[in-house]
């Protein structure tokens, strides 16, 4: 009886481990909040950028973000247009989201006296300029795609590689070889590779977030060297997406089952917002959109 007692209790014990490492590998539901380019500064409008609005679009949207339950929330680049007192304005309302709260890097944001740039990140509370999050399963990869660019590589090396490739590129003369956008560093690219590494052994899904976009309908807007990025995603199906700014009329496309999605700019137009909350559940990415940005179910892999 003892015997069979002790078999019974064995059985439900190894049932029961089974059980809770399938709930742990199961992701549970979450949602984030997503806005691109608000580029701030107390300037005139010039075309369809209202830079003064973007104070008040950004506390609106602040104030709807505050009322879910959110992970966490991002902004994908170009906070400011210029001028690096224009921080003090928006920095104070980011920070009163009540959920974490992550940069993106862009063009922009280097748009200060060079005497600043080098405080710029801590400005935008950043420890580094590129980073990894890993939330339920997720492991999310923020490139910063200024790193080799004209107006954001602040060290000589830096200066020297952004030389090298825009010189490099200049034979071929692509449409995305303007100087308002960048490139990612051979450094930053193999940690990339190392990231994706970790995501594959540890079975996480990934998302990269970016100021820059490496695929869509038009290259303009591109990082200079978004060829080999792709190379790198090709080779590793837990890649299920890539969210970015930069492009302020946004837009979307899909390559080897992979999202790239493109937001809106906040700055654009005289009288509506965009920004956006995405939920991620175990077979989807839900983009619920607010103004300009569209609502859209993406399916994973």
């Amino acid at each position: 009886m003892l015997k069979r007692n002790f078999v019974m209790l064995l059985i439900i014990s190894v049932c029961s481990c089974k059980s809770k490492k399938e709930i742990e590998q199961k992701p549970e539901s979450f949602t984030i909040g997503v806005i691109a380019d608000c580029q701030y500064c107390f300037c005139e409008p010039s075309g369809v950028r209202y830079y003064k609005k973007s104070e008040e679009r950004l506390q609106h949207a602040v104030d709807i973000l505050n009322d879910q339950d959110l992970k966490f929330s991002i902004h994908l680049g170009d906070f400011i247009d210029k001028n690096f007192a224009s921080f003090d304005t928006v920095a104070p309302i980011w920070n009163s989201l009540k959920a974490d709260k992550y940069h993106v890097l862009g063009n922009h944001d280097f748009s200060v006296a060079d005497s600043l740039k080098h405080i710029v990140f801590e400005k935008m509370n950043l420890k580094s300029r590129y980073y990894s999050l890993v939330k339920n399963n997720w492991r999310f990869i923020i490139l910063d795609g200024n790193d080799l660019s004209k107006h954001g590589a602040l060290t000589e090396e830096k200066r020297q590689q952004t030389d090298s490739i825009f010189e490099l590129l200049s034979k071929s003369n692509p449409p995305n070889l303007v100087e308002w956008n960048g490139g990612l560093s051979r450094k930053q690219l193999t940690w990339v590779e190392h990231e994706l590494l970790l995501a594959q052994q540890n079975n996480e899904r990934v998302g990269f977030y970016c100021h820059f976009p490496a695929f869509g309908e038009e290259q303009t807007h591109n990082l200079w060297n978004y060829e080999q990025l792709l190379a790198l995603i090709d080779n590793y199906e837990c890649v299920e997406f890539y969210f970015n700014g930069h492009n302020h009329n946004g837009g979307y496309v899909q390559r080897s089952g992979v999202h790239f999605l493109n937001f809106k700019g906040m700055v654009d137009t005289e009288s509506s917002t965009s920004f956006a909350t995405v939920n991620f559940t175990k077979d989807s990415i839900i983009v619920n959109g607010y103004g300009r940005e569209p609502s859209r179910k993406l399916k994973l892999k």
